[in-house]
């Protein structure tokens, strides 16, 4: 495998530098860049921008919209998004449901549904995880009931991010109760809007709404928003799961945040000079920049395998612990950077109420927030514990 860009690939990142710069909206770039929150209507603003330009797709094969990139132009697009400071595109419509839609679905599901998420005419969150089903997500209880035509839908899904905006959730629920948990689970499509829904917010240690509970109630799905074969929904879950598991590494996302603790490690002091020349700090970001170097190398030669139409396998479990670990690291030395700086929480000044912090220190007015938030990554997409059992098994053979 050769680590080095082409020729090619260079033109191509100077090419992404330079759209970039020119329709990345500063007012976003600045909310990414220092830590605040966005909205709803930012992230939508963002993803058709891209969209306009035929760039949502980075993944998804021509001729369902897709851009044709080669697994490195992904690579380096997604690294110059995160450098620039872009809102992410979110993951659940293009890079969760619908490589599924395009590899499962039927289609009259693909005509309808791919263009949308493209465009971002839906919001999609997620149907996994239930209250006692989270790591053992094939014990999940949410049932659906074929009557005729529709689907009768009972049950509850928890920490649905995102899903108090949601058009649509793409659901795991149970089908056959009486055969062994994996083979009874269906991939159903559900409109948000549905008589029978309630969406309840889960407020975070951060004060933010991020994530929900989501009941049904007689919910009545048609039997054409059934994904694939009913009762084959398990293969499609862990289909899905190795694509979300490859993008939560965010290797580029790591290498800003990197540089920023540099900068603010640069700006603090201890003992009359910069934080960061302490050889005790700056060993610990030294460590964590060679974790970080390791980690990049390790999705270069994942991608190079995807380039050899090889799609993510137990690989992507590696991707999402080490990645974790990384960001979790990242969010710990710069909460240790500033010191007592991030204990006030100024969540107006992180939702935008204000130009700068009542602490005067806008770097760190938001690290709280965001250390608490980053105990999630570890969790969501699978525990890395479960992650790790994986790797045992599917790569050491243990």
């Amino acid at each position: 495998m050769d680590l080095n860009y082409t020729a090619d690939d260079l033109a191509f990142r100077d090419t992404v530098r330079a759209y970039l710069d020119a329709n990345l909206p500063k007012d976003l770039q600045h909310k990414v860049l220092n830590h605040k929150r966005l909205s709803k209507e930012d992230f939508v603003r963002w993803h058709k921008i891209v969209a306009r330009q035929g760039w949502i797709g980075t993944g998804w094969p021509v001729e369902y919209g897709g851009t044709g990139w080669s697994a490195v132009q992904r690579h380096i697009w997604e690294e110059e998004c995160a450098s620039a400071g872009t809102p992410a595109i979110l993951p659940f419509g293009v890079a969760m449901v619908a490589p599924v839609i395009m590899a499962f679905g039927n289609e009259a599901q693909k005509r309808h549904y791919l263009p949308r998420i493209l465009n971002c005419d839906d919001w999609w969150c997620q149907g996994y995880s239930e209250p006692g089903s989270g790591s053992d997500l094939a014990s999940l209880k949410t049932r659906a009931e074929r009557q005729g035509d529709h689907y009768i839908v009972n049950g509850q899904k928890t920490w649905t991010t995102l899903g108090q905006h949601a058009d649509m959730i793409f659901c795991l629920v149970r089908t056959d109760t009486g055969a062994r948990k994996q083979e009874g689970i269906s991939f159903l499509l559900i409109d948000m809007h549905t008589p029978g829904i309630a969406v309840r917010p889960i407020i975070m240690l951060d004060e933010e709404h991020e994530v929900n509970e989501v009941f049904f109630d007689n919910v009545k799905v048609p039997v054409e928003n059934l994904i694939g074969e009913e009762n084959k929904g398990w293969t499609y879950a862990k289909y899905l799961l190795g694509h979300e598991r490859t993008n939560i590494a965010a290797v580029g996302r790591a290498k800003r945040e990197l540089q920023f603790l540099k900068r603010v490690a640069t700006d603090q002091r201890k003992n009359g000079k910069p934080l960061l020349e302490d050889p005790m700090f700056a060993s610990k970001v030294a460590s964590l920049e060679i974790e970080l170097m390791a980690l990049e190398v390790t999705v270069l030669r994942v991608i190079s395998q995807d380039s050899a139409k090889r799609g993510p396998g137990p690989e992507a479990s590696m991707l999402k612990v080490k990645g974790t670990e990384v960001q979790q690291t990242l969010t710990e030395l710069m909460v240790e950077a500033v010191g007592p700086y991030a204990m006030p929480f100024d969540t107006d000044y992180l939702d935008g109420g204000h130009e700068h912090s009542v602490t005067q220190d806008d770097d760190a007015a938001p690290l709280a927030a965001y250390y608490f938030n980053y105990r999630k990554t570890s969790i969501y997409g699978g525990s890395n514990e479960i992650q790790k059992n994986i790797i045992t098994q599917m790569i050491l053979g243990l």
